[in-house]
């Protein structure tokens, strides 16, 4: 009986580590690794030892024989990456478990007496806890941990959807290091108010900024700072309680709201709002935004793309996850022929073949909508022009195969993307939102480094974090192995640092 990898998979390989047959791909190194929308098992050579599934870090992996009925699809999804792909990728010839014994190798060469690093890591994010955490785990350095908000945990915190709590659950992973004996953690202390880069480089053998990429992308249309016209960071950020997002940011009170994406901050979006606030109750969803939620009057939400249902920016994954549920109608708009022309010719498992058991039909979205059950409705092909209204929104102007139209609708979301926001006193590249670098060394700022999102855009999920931190580290310690890092002046005093967390 093989085990298959599901929804939540988080990238990060801690499954393909502890694999013994090495029947888990792509491995980092092998094309598609950090690209692929999840890793997966291949069921020809998975011998059931169970050793992924105890190491996975966000509760992914099961036997396929105990899938419940929304995780199924998932064992066909597995075997089918591997359909096309030779046999030899999981033999005994690869396989770490069948093989001589070698001395052992340690990918982090530094002399044994190499003096410990003093290294500060701004953000507590995914990205800067690998970072920490390959630190602690393999170097002797201690290590300051710096974030601006009175709470850790970054993107895990204040970015996934509450009704994901296996995906969060990576949180406690990451947590365990905040108690290390080499780790000082400092929240509440923001770079460029309580301390400058300048005086965390002369304080710091080295410093990793793990900021991500916190402002949302702009739409470029007319009306964009009308009331009603949010960014989804807004949104995301508003139901996750994240400090700097008051509880009345997002009013529910429309009946349509028009989310301008479809990636997986969309369906994220789609999904609460349309949610039954009962199924949120227990779960980390901040208080006042269920309670608003629970008088919410949303009955539909739109998720409007410029593209086809072929090249859909949301992972197959989350399209599942929406499409399975019970409590809303998903429904397919199919004005545009091109819509159902690419979902009849996909394959089953295909972004747009996993749409051919839904309903289509042409949604007149001028029109209120009907009464009766919440749904989500599907629109292709279809490009903001410009949001609608005097003083609030009122509607939506979209042009598509018939020219222009106008969507009914007293609230717009565009979930377009994340950007970087530069930080003070550091490089930054304004058409990327990131921070100069090479390898994660930041650009004429030697003993400074990136990791995430700030680093190689808001791209990939929180496993591609992983390699992307390891090669940072590496960089740093053959730096500090050179002798290319300044030395520091003194420890930042608690006055500069802020509080300790306790």
């Amino acid at each position: 009986m093989a085990f298959a990898i599901t929804q939540t998979c988080c990238n990060d390989a801690s499954c393909i580590a502890v694999c013994p047959v090495n029947c888990i791909h792509p491995t980092p190194g092998e094309p598609g690794f950090g690209t692929t929308e999840m890793l997966y098992v291949d069921p020809k050579a998975c011998i059931d030892c169970g050793a992924c599934a105890d190491a996975c870090p966000v509760d992914a992996i099961f036997p396929v024989a105990d899938l419940p009925g929304p995780l199924k699809p998932y064992a066909r999804i597995n075997a089918d990456y591997y359909a096309d792909r030779p046999p030899a990728l999981a033999s005994a010839e690869h396989a770490p478990m069948f093989h001589d014994w070698d001395p052992p190798e340690f990918a982090r060469a530094i002399p044994a007496d190499f003096p410990a690093l003093d290294v500060a890591v701004v953000g507590t994010g995914p990205a800067g806890m690998y970072a920490v955490a390959d630190l602690l785990l393999h170097t002797n350095a201690r290590v300051t941990l710096i974030d601006r908000l009175p709470v850790p945990g970054g993107l895990i915190r204040y970015g996934v959807a509450p009704d994901h709590p296996s995906t969060k659950k990576i949180g406690e992973t990451f947590a365990r290091f905040h108690d290390h004996p080499r780790l000082r953690l400092r929240l509440g202390v923001r770079v460029g108010a309580e301390v400058t880069a300048a005086e965390l480089a002369q304080r710091h053998d080295a410093v990793i900024y793990a900021v991500g990429a916190s402002s949302a992308r702009s739409l470029e249309i007319p009306g964009e700072q009308l009331a009603g016209s949010l960014a989804a960071t807004t949104v995301v950020a508003w139901y996750n309680g994240h400090p700097d997002v008051p509880a009345d940011a997002v009013d529910p009170s429309a009946e349509r709201v028009v989310v301008v994406g479809n990636g997986n901050v969309a369906l994220d979006v789609a999904r609460i709002l349309t949610a039954d606030p009962r199924t949120l109750e227990g779960t980390t969803i901040a208080p006042e935004a269920l309670a608003r939620l629970h008088t919410s009057k949303v009955r539909e939400v739109v998720l409007l793309a410029r593209r086809g249902p072929e090249v859909a920016a949301y992972t197959i994954p989350e399209l599942l996850a929406l499409i399975q549920r019970t409590d809303v109608d998903v429904v397919v708009d199919d004005a545009d022929p091109r819509t159902a022309q690419a979902i009849d010719a996909a394959a089953a498992l295909d972004k747009a073949g996993l749409l051919q058991g839904l309903k289509r039909e042409p949604v007149d979205l001028a029109a209120p909508p009907p009464p009766g059950r919440r749904r989500i409705v599907l629109r292709f092909h279809s490009a903001p022009r410009e949001v609608l209204g005097d003083t609030e929104v009122r509607g939506l102007r979209v042009t598509g195969p018939d020219g222009e139209a106008e969507i009914a609708t007293g609230q717009v979301v565009r979930a377009v993307g994340y950007r970087g926001i530069p930080v003070p006193g550091l490089p930054f590249d304004e058409d990327s939102g990131t921070i100069p670098h090479h390898e994660g060394r930041v650009a004429d700022r030697p003993g400074t480094y990136v990791v995430g999102w700030i680093k190689r855009g808001p791209s990939g999920g929180i496993g591609a974090n992983k390699a992307c931190a390891g090669e940072t580290i590496g960089s740093l310690l053959a730096d500090a192995v050179a002798g290319k890092l300044r030395p520091r002046r003194r420890r930042l005093t608690s006055r500069l640092l802020g509080r300790t967390a306790s």
